[in-house]
């Protein structure tokens, strides 16, 4: 029997959550080694399926529970499975987990609490990325909903708005997110049961029988689909909730927020949306492609009007997916595979943004630009990470976000145009908040209250290291992730194209 290496990935913070109630709440330093543990058995292991993954077969590979029978009379088993696209979401996934436990490494408020509730949400966002069931998936994903909830109210922090109001927006955006998304499950399982005679909620089997549904009904169910994942990857208009609950939220939150919990809406886009309704995505990808390019546009503005450190990268995070977003409504390989290593690579990027800015807060106890400066004197180390993310953030050449992003423009350009343009232009408004952030924390004449500050070191090196890593790798060698990402798009491509050429669609 081959060894459920998947599980083990899944089970490992859920293991580590369940010792953790039984230690004592005193003792703060066995409770943050066991979280750290569990989350490191889970990126190992995620790093072991990522290169033992063979691309030249493809297709799905690490099987668990495809014959194990959870719900009978709706079709539903606990059918874990990786490919070429959930492989690189999982091992994002855990780079951050294990990065956000040593970001949190200095908490001391109710320490076992905290790391218990992230383990959950940890677990949460890995089952939505490797669960092959629609069923398990939305189960997975309204797992998530309620320690980010708690995490935020509680260990949250915010001068704008206060952090019930963050955790409760942010709470209702993905409860709103999540009732399109249930009806739309719903209305797809019943149409695809009357079709084939027999339910199957796996991706594979609903896919086969949903991709023959009618255009009305196709155009209509991912309608809801869209609004739901789109809701999630904060596609403008439904935005608003993100900056606030990035600012409200705790360092760890705010680095998995950022860096996994959005590319749920993009995965479910390409993973679900897009591959079991072709003809539905079609119908709206232009619209899409609007709305992205509106939402790259906005956004970037609304980061440049930013004072507030969190509130820059939370808008700066709304305005990257959507390029994302303009990605997927390509609908061809380029466009679909920029859209999941652009996801790759801004998750990295924002996760370390969000840990240096947390580090900066711990030691000056403020965000506020205008208050800061001069900071990469006493602080160099710290100085690095957040200028490493910056750059990547603007998409500098040797970094894992600039071929990603190139990808993107030219999978746009060739069937957009003039949208694709406008979303380039977006570039140049990045690079003026970003450097301008930089420049106003870190450099200039050193402020007499800072002369104390103490660099990141110990614990607090690991973000940096491991991320900053990432990102450096990542850049010079994009193969490790362009060749996994392709032996997924590339088959998932030719089923839609298949369909959408019957149809004269595509």
């Amino acid at each position: 029997m081959e060894f459920p290496i998947l599980l083990t990935i899944l089970l490992a913070p859920v293991f580590a959550a369940l010792i953790l109630v039984f230690v004592p709440k005193e003792e703060h330093m066995l409770i943050k080694s066991i979280a750290a543990a569990g989350t490191f058995v889970s990126m190992a292991l995620s790093l072991v399926a990522y290169f033992t993954y063979n691309q030249e077969i493809g297709g799905l590979q690490f099987v668990f529970g495809h014959d194990i029978p959870w719900i009978k009379d709706l079709g539903v088993t606990f059918f874990l499975a990786a490919d070429g696209i959930s492989l690189p979401m999982l091992l994002l996934t855990n780079l951050i987990g294990f990065s956000a436990v040593f970001a949190s490494w200095n908490i001391t408020n109710r320490p076992r609490e905290f790391f218990i509730l992230l383990m959950l949400l940890i677990a949460g966002v890995m089952g939505t990325f490797i669960a092959h069931d629609l069923f398990i998936f939305l189960l997975f994903y309204e797992v998530v909903v309620i320690p980010i909830y708690i995490l935020v109210i509680i260990w949250g922090s915010s001068k704008r708005v206060t952090k019930e109001y963050a955790g409760m927006k942010l709470t209702i955006y993905l409860l709103i997110g999540s009732a399109f998304l249930l009806v739309g499950v719903i209305a797809l399982f019943v149409k695809t049961t009357a079709l084939a005679g027999a339910p199957d909620m796996s991706f594979t089997g609903l896919a086969q029988v949903a991709q023959q549904l009618s255009r009305f009904d196709q155009i209509w169910l991912f309608a809801l689909m869209l609004l739901g994942f789109g809701s999630l990857i904060s596609m403008w208009p439904f935005h608003s909730w993100s900056p606030d609950g990035y600012a409200g939220a705790p360092t760890a939150v705010s680095m998995i927020h950022a860096g996994v919990l959005k590319k749920i809406g993009g995965y479910g886009l390409v993973k679900i949306a897009v591959y079991m309704l072709p003809v539905g995505a079609a119908f709206w990808a232009p619209y899409m492609a609007v709305l992205g390019v509106i939402g790259v546009a906005y956004a970037a503005m609304g980061a440049l009007a930013q004072k507030d450190l969190k509130y820059v990268v939370g808008y700066s995070s709304v305005s990257h997916m959507g390029y994302v977003i303009l990605a997927v409504a390509c609908l061809n390989v380029i466009g679909l595979n920029g859209a999941v290593a652009n996801m790759f690579a801004h998750g990295v990027m924002a996760a370390l943004f969000f840990s240096m800015i947390g580090f900066i807060y711990e030691k000056t106890h403020t965000r506020w630009i205008p208050d800061m400066g001069g900071l990469a004197r006493q602080t160099p180390r710290l100085a690095v990470g957040f200028m490493l993310a910056a750059m990547a953030s603007l998409g500098l050449p040797g970094l894992v976000s600039f071929i990603p992003e190139f990808t993107i423009f030219v999978g746009s350009f060739q069937v957009y145009g003039g949208l694709a343009v406008i979303g380039i232009a977006g570039i140049i408004i990045t690079a003026l908040y970003v450097l301008r952030a930089g420049a106003n924390t870190l450099f200039g004449p050193p402020r007499p209250e800072y002369v104390h500050l103490e660099d990141i070191k110990g614990p607090e090196l690991v973000p940096l290291v491991v991320l900053g890593t990432v990102l450096v790798v990542g850049g010079f060698l994009p193969s490790l992730l362009f060749d996994m990402i392709n032996s997924g798009v590339v088959p998932l491509h030719a089923a839609i194209s298949d369909v959408l050429q019957i149809g004269g669609k595509f």
